[in-house]
């Protein structure tokens, strides 16, 4: 019914939490366990080659390639239901992907439907849910149910589940060969809204989402890939600006919304 992936690199004091406390925690509505292990040379392969779990199936790499990793292990698969877990989820509830099965089932609008992380106080997810992009997200009940769920913020691939239908019609999850991290399931959001579909955070399901340098190192493939990405935003920032420039494009722009304006000190 629902196949797991779990990318891993070099983590192993969180992968071993993930497992135990995640993982081992899955009903059993999850037939496939898929841990992908990106070359680690921390004894993660040793950890994984001591797992005697009869759903969980261990691939280990012989390179990094970061979320690349998701559309590999997927294409393996063939459960209807598609759920991704990073390996620093460090806790769930018992059954928690029966829950998210469930409340996903109830809301065929949504495509991603992400579970609310435990404010920890030091993860980045936590800080935006909570406190950056607050008054973002509104809470809304889903009708004729008990669940809950966020919408308007930002939602992404920590623990989150799709259906392979709606996965297979925007062309799986992608890979990327100029990086080795990169942000596939902000790629992924961008596809299925584009068919009309929404995203959400479900209220009903809390889990430990032990992000950020807090909790381990952060990785050079991770700064390559920001690097990148700030300066694309900064020349298309600059476009922006000279467009803004001209007389009649900033009321224009307001009036039909063809971009969005530079946010204002990001010179």
């Amino acid at each position: 019914m629902i196949a797991i992936v779990v990318l891993t690199y070099n983590r192993l004091h969180l992968l071993r939490q993930c497992v135990e406390n995640v993982l081992l925690r899955a009903s059993d509505l999850a037939t496939t366990i898929i841990v992908w292990n990106n070359a680690s040379t921390d004894g993660t392969t040793e950890y994984l080659a001591s797992l005697d779990h009869p759903r969980i199936q261990v691939v280990n790499h012989d390179a990094n390639i970061g979320q690349s990793g998701y559309a590999r292990a997927y294409s393996g698969t063939t459960e209807p239901y598609l759920l991704e877990l990073d390996d620093d989820i460090i806790d769930a509830p018992q059954d928690w992907d029966r829950t998210m099965l469930e409340a996903y089932r109830a809301l065929p609008q949504v495509g991603f439907l992400q579970a609310r992380l435990l404010d920890d106080g030091f993860s980045r997810g936590s800080d935006l849910f909570y406190r950056i992009d607050k008054d973002r997200y509104e809470l809304r009940d889903v009708p004729g149910t008990e669940f809950k769920i966020w919408q308007g913020g930002a939602v992404g691939g920590m623990c989150t589940i799709t259906d392979r239908e709606l996965n297979d019609k925007v062309g799986g999850f992608t890979e990327n060969s100029n990086f080795v991290f990169f942000y596939e399931d902000q790629e992924y959001v961008e596809a299925i809204r584009k068919l009309g579909y929404e995203t959400a955070v479900l209220d009903n399901i809390e889990v430990f989402h032990a992000d950020g340098p807090h909790y381990s190192e952060v990785v050079p493939e991770k700064y390559v890939y920001w690097d990148h990405r700030d300066r694309i935003k900064q020349r298309k920032d600059t476009v922006k600006r000279i467009l803004l420039a001209i007389p009649f494009v900033a009321p224009l722009n307001a009036r039909h919304g063809w971009f969005q304006p530079p946010e204002p000190g990001s010179e």
